[in-house]
């Protein structure tokens, strides 16, 4: 028989980086960069572009392509990232819901 294991499991919150000690805000705001990255990435893949491609094609530099593509989440914001998907010829639509619990004012 084997000895029962003392891992600790927590559920998720459903947001990694809220798990990870990020704030609420913060956690919401790298779950969308980290989708919209996700997004370029896949495009990306699909086009089988190189860097310097990739890097003309969005107007930036080789090395600013290199952290987009590595993941460097925080060198980029929401809008930067939207108007690169743009770029690509990728339409992004915004979907606003309330969230689950309610917030007194």
């Amino acid at each position: 028989m084997r000895p029962k294991s003392k891992l600790k499991v927590t559920p998720s919150s459903g947001n990694v980086f809220r798990d990870l000690g990020f704030s609420e805000e913060e956690a919401e705001h790298l779950v969308i960069r980290a989708d919209l990255l996700i997004q370029i990435q896949k495009v990306v893949t699909a086009r089988r572009l190189k860097q310097a491609q990739l890097a003309k094609l969005l107007q930036v530099s080789q090395p600013r392509i290199s952290d987009l593509l590595r993941g460097r989440l925080h060198l980029f914001s929401i809008e930067t990232l939207i108007d690169m998907l743009g770029r690509l010829g990728v339409q992004v639509r915004l979907v606003v819901k309330p969230t689950r619990r309610r917030q007194v004012a």
